[in-house]
């Protein structure tokens, strides 16, 4: 029996101990109306692994907006369960908050009759917070003038970062997206035998060459998982969602995800949108020689993510390449030539 299978019968006996599991249609829109608004009844599951996310549509007195269809419509937010500390939630909310004060583009939580943004369901205390619903699309392809615009947004939203610190937060370096998941994965055994040391020696070379890289650069409050699937585009311009990722981290970090193509073209794309950043911040040029470093570090990260809720039976279903031969032999691959990447700049 292969690892993985083994962790599929272990997850299918412990169905009901713990995720998502109690979180049931009816006790969704009651964590709702606890928050003192009535629902219709009306619930829309919106695409979310790491949280659950839901649209629920609300009674309101008030007549329906037509130049603002979403009025009668929440968005309710359930914390995947042990992931964040409420004080890291919070910190996530503040920075929402803070952007929203500066008058840019963001989506704060809306606050309880408490005046708390952060609350528990009650049968399976699982944090959740509610927002107000704000449409918009998402992009297939950006345009110069697009891509200049994002720039200046990402420039404003991370001189807001830099105005306060968030000391729960998680760091975004060699020791937490490298040897903490590498760790993980080897004390877990999530690496089949003949994967193991090819993986282990390249993820440890990789973070020995990058924690020097990292000594001198400038940490602040930053998105943290600005790609493309998180930003949508209204008629006020474009804005970023899911503020959930947020860490501690170099400005590069956004910047890389939102052009991560290696290609001349791509070259070209994230340098215009840095002319739209420098109108409002200054970038430190010497950090785009990192953006290898940090894909390196986001594959590593992500298959430890992976392997941290595989329990979860949707990340079964939706990853069914994840721990197969094929799947750890690309990674390692991958890696290895990130490495080469690396030690070559």
């Amino acid at each position: 029996m292969s690892i993985i299978e083994e962790r599929r019968e272990d997850r299918e006996k412990c169905n009901d101990k713990g995720f998502f599991f109690a979180l049931t249609p009816d006790r969704v829109l009651d964590a709702v109306e606890a928050s003192g608004l009535l629902c219709t009844g009306r619930c829309l599951t919106l695409n979310s692994f790491e949280n659950r996310v839901y649209d629920v549509e609300i009674e309101t007195e008030e007549d329906l907006d037509p130049k603002n269809p979403s009025s009668k419509r929440r968005i309710v937010k359930f914390y995947r369960p042990g992931r964040w500390t409420m004080n890291q939630i919070l910190e996530e909310h503040q920075f929402l908050q803070d952007l929203c004060d500066a008058e840019i583009p963001a989506i704060a939580p809306l606050p309880f009759p408490d005046g708390k943004t952060l609350q528990k369901t009650k049968e399976s205390e699982i944090w959740y917070s509610i927002f107000p619903k704000v449409g918009g699309r998402a992009p297939d392809e950006l345009s110069d003038e697009q891509l200049i615009r994002i720039g200046r947004l990402l420039g404003r939203i991370h001189n807001v970062g830099a105005s306060k610190q968030a000391k729960e937060r998680l760091r975004i370096n060699p020791s937490t997206y490298g040897n903490t998941n590498l760790e993980f994965l080897l004390k877990g055994k999530w690496l089949p035998l003949d994967f193991e040391s090819r993986y282990r020696t390249v993820v440890e070379k990789i973070c020995k060459i990058a924690e020097p890289k990292f000594q001198s650069l400038h940490a602040q409050r930053i998105h943290g998982d600005c790609h493309l699937g998180n930003l949508l585009w209204n008629n006020s311009g474009p804005f970023f969602l899911d503020f959930d990722d947020m860490v501690i981290g170099p400005e590069i970090q956004d910047i890389w995800l939102i052009v991560p193509g290696r290609d001349s073209d791509a070259v070209r794309q994230r340098e215009t949108l840095l002319e739209g950043y420098r109108e409002f911040r200054r970038f430190d040029t010497a950090t785009l020689k990192l953006i290898e470093v940090f894909r390196a570090l986001r594959y590593i990260h992500y298959t430890a993510w992976l392997a941290k809720r595989w329990e979860d039976p949707a990340f079964p279903l939706a990853f069914p390449q994840f721990g197969t031969h094929q799947y750890w032999n690309t990674q390692v691959e991958d890696l290895e030539e990130q490495l080469e990447r690396i030690a070559n700049v």
